[in-house]
């Protein structure tokens, strides 16, 4: 990962960029559908949805603008001691540098400092450069949803241990 790149939590005036990267990279992908979180309306609002007890989110800058972030959330119905890790989206101009397994481990690493046992997502075909990083990343697919994330549009879901 280039040096210049800073890695901190979401702040309010992050909302409006990390919409934009986020809804970029699905519509750079054709994953820009419903039941995704390009449609989804915490997508404008995530610091607000990253305030819940269980999550965070960190923010990737580079000269002082969002270049990517990816969160941990408590979503409804895991089983216990589950995670979710959402929104990992980098920009398309900080691709290729590791920015995103970097995103991805530390966020693994706050769940696993904060008593979570196991980390669970959900991606689709259209993603499958971050699914083959989820693989190499220790992540296994199963055959079905977890949890309640309101993103029916997924049809890949995978977990790991921690």
């Amino acid at each position: 990962m280039q040096e210049d790149i800073q890695i901190r939590s979401i702040a309010p005036e992050d909302h409006r960029a990390l919409a934009q990267v986020i809804r970029t990279a699905l519509a750079e992908f054709c994953a820009n559908k419903p039941g995704t979180v390009y449609f989804d309306p915490t997508t404008d609002a995530l610091y607000e949805l990253f305030r819940a007890p269980g999550s965070v989110y960190f923010v990737a800058l580079q000269a002082n603008q969002v270049i990517g972030g990816c969160g941990i959330f408590p979503t409804e119905n895991l089983p216990e001691g589950t995670c979710e890790l959402v929104k990992l989206y980098v920009d398309k101009s900080a691709r290729g540098q590791g920015l995103g397994i970097t995103l991805l481990e530390k966020s693994m690493q706050w769940a696993k400092e904060n008593g979570y046992k196991e980390v669970y997502l959900e991606s689709m075909p259209e993603l499958a450069k971050a699914v083959s990083i989820y693989e190499k990343c220790g992540f296994t697919k199963l055959t079905h949803a977890l949890g309640n994330s309101g993103h029916d549009g997924c049809d890949i879901w995978m977990t790991k241990t921690l």
